[in-house]
C-alpha cells in the first residue's frame, strides 16, 4: 500500500472523506481478497479506481480485477487522473448515479 496520495487521489479523498458524500462511509486503499482499490464503499459495493498513464499498458489486467471484484458484488468506475484533476465533480456525479441505482421498471 501506497503511504501518499497523488494528486488526483487527493482531490478524491477530499470529497469522500469522513462521509464527505451523503453519509457514505469510503475507505481509501482498501484490500479486497487479494486486491488493493483506491476507494472503496461497502454499504454501496463501489470501488472508485484512479488511473494514470500506465493503466494504458495494463488494460488487460484491470479488466481481469474489474472482473474479479464484479462477480464479488462490487461495481467498479474507472477515472483518468485528469479526468479527475479536470472536472472532479465527474466522479460525484457517478457515485450519485451508483447510489440512486437503476431506475424503476415502467411496469413497477
Amino acid at each position: 500500500m501506497r503511504q501518499s496520495m497523488t494528486p488526483a487521489e487527493r482531490v478524491v479523498w477530499s470529497l469522500l472523506r469522513a462521509r464527505g458524500f451523503r453519509g457514505f462511509k469510503f475507505r481509501r486503499q482498501e484490500r479486497i481478497d487479494r486486491w488493493i482499490v483506491d476507494f472503496c464503499c461497502y454499504k454501496l459495493r463501489l470501488v472508485i479506481e484512479l488511473d494514470g498513464g500506465v493503466h494504458r499498458l495494463k488494460a488487460a489486467e484491470d479488466a481481469a480485477r474489474d472482473a474479479d471484484l464484479e462477480r464479488r458484488g462490487f461495481t467498479v468506475l474507472r477515472f483518468g487522473n485528469e479526468a479527475v484533476l479536470n472536472s472532479p465533480g465527474v466522479v460525484l456525479a457517478a457515485i450519485q448515479t451508483h447510489a440512486e441505482g437503476p431506475p424503476p421498471h415502467p411496469s413497477g
